[in-house]
């Protein structure tokens, strides 16, 4: 349903009303983190069309005089034993491999790159020429949130952008259905090609926003392109606090102390829900460019295929 066809107004911009219901949140086929796939119940809501753009952030920073984490010095207390060298503002940058590599270990193809920004996405050598309606990217939790504050909207939880993505079709591996792309039709802007090396030609960076085929609720990219930012602490188990007989409505995450990653208890930053899927998913290594999909990452931290779309705030 879009917005002209919604009672009401949408509150600003291009939004599109996403009717509430009951669906089937998460998977049991797929990654682990996923399930149980149980069934709850979300409310109406309006969720912007696309994923903040460059140009729409740029209007925000002119406005504010705002700057994100990845443009700010880094306090040498919060890195206790880090060389000075490495404390200076950037971001992580995926920057690929000269050719096929051992898929477990990530670290081949991400690097902190010091510049690097949501004005510079590939460091301080890059800018946004010609890149004004693609999603804005190396965003911290606290950048897209800001944003959002300033719109007079905000970050979506993870139930809702679930609920948004799957597009009306409840159950489906995909927003556009059960089955996967096929080799004639171009549906999202996940990795084509061989990660993370080769991409297909029109691959393997960001496009720009609306590129694809929206799902079923008109709402663009909320199948690969950038992973978004949600409101919800990731917790792996999310209903482990929910009573088992009552059908669960505008389910929420757990708490900041619970998002902390257990397999590395020396870091205490918490960690965020991002749903979605990116550039980078590939089917090889990361199918996760799917509405059940989903993953954690530190609040303090963007990086190169991290963006963010907002809903308004619920009605008082």
């Amino acid at each position: 349903m879009t917005a002209s066809l919604a009672v009401g107004a949408p509150p600003t911009g291009d939004m599109v009303w996403v009717p509430g219901g009951a669906f089937r949140m998460g998977s049991d086929d797929h990654y682990p983190e996923e399930a149980p796939a149980r069934v709850v119940e979300v409310d109406g809501l309006w969720v912007c069309r696309t994923t903040v753009t460059n140009a729409a952030f740029a209007a925000f920073v002119a406005a504010t005089g705002y700057r994100t984490v990845a443009e700010r010095p880094l306090d040498p207390a919060d890195f206790p034993g880090a060389p000075a060298e490495n404390l200076v503002p950037g971001s992580m940058v995926f920057v690929g491999t000269p050719g096929p590599v051992d898929l477990r270990h990530l670290s081949q193809w991400w690097a902190w790159v010091p510049g690097a920004s949501w004005r510079h996405p590939e460091g301080p050598r890059s800018d946004l020429h010609g890149r004004a309606d693609h999603p804005v990217v190396h965003v911290a939790y606290e950048d897209a949130d800001a944003y959002a504050t300033w719109a007079g909207l905000v970050l979506p939880t993870e139930a809702q952008w679930e609920h948004a993505a799957r597009g009306g079709i409840d159950g489906a591996t995909y927003t556009w259905g059960a089955d996967p792309e096929t080799p004639d039709e171009r549906r999202a802007n996940y990795w084509h090609g061989d990660f993370p090396w080769r991409a297909e030609k029109g691959y393997g960076r960001t496009a720009p926003v609306a590129t694809f085929p929206p799902n079923g609720y008109g709402l663009a990219d909320m199948a690969g392109n950038v992973w978004e930012w949600t409101q919800d602490w990731y917790v792996e188990r999310r209903w482990a606090d929910l009573s088992p007989c009552c059908l669960p409505r505008d389910p929420r995450g757990g708490s900041a102390e619970q998002s902390y990653d257990p397999a590395q208890p020396q870091i205490r930053i918490p960690r965020k829900v991002l749903k979605g899927g990116s550039f980078l998913c590939a089917d090889s290594y990361c199918l996760r460019y799917r509405p059940a999909a989903r993953r954690p990452h530190m609040v303090d931290t963007g990086m190169s295929h991290i963006g963010f779309r907002c809903v308004a705030p619920p009605q008082r």
